[in-house]
């Protein structure tokens, strides 16, 4: 399983195979990542086709990163705080749902290879 997956699973008390079928579920809607830009279009920008992209992810072996954690922003309503320290910097990305209407935070660490809950 993806830590990533695993990370969110913390705070949105679900497991995190579900967590990533509902991520996977909203991508394949077509429903919006970026505001004004389809999600297909983001999806295919880095890789041959969106439903390629969804089915890989769908896989437990598939790592999550930013199109996930927005995806997730998006459908909890939440905004997330990734703590960059890949280059030892300790970064702050904020991710926020594409509606800008944030029920609550949460952080989570990246390490560049890894993420994990931040708890507080």
């Amino acid at each position: 399983m993806s830590c990533l997956f695993n990370s969110l699973s913390y705070f949105i008390k679900e497991p995190s195979y579900q967590i990533r079928q509902k991520i996977c579920n909203y991508l394949e809607s077509n429903l919006p990542i970026i505001d004004g830009i389809e999600t297909s279009c983001v999806l295919e920008l880095e890789h041959k086709s969106a439903s390629s992209y969804i089915t890989s992810m769908r896989s437990t072996s598939t790592w999550g990163g930013a199109i996930e954690i927005q995806a997730a922003c998006n459908i909890w309503n939440i905004c997330i705080n990734v703590r960059n320290d890949r280059d030892h910097c300790e970064k702050k990305i904020q991710f926020i749902p594409v509606n800008n209407h944030c029920d609550r935070t949460i952080d989570i660490y990246w390490t560049g290879g890894h993420y994990e809950p931040i708890m507080s």
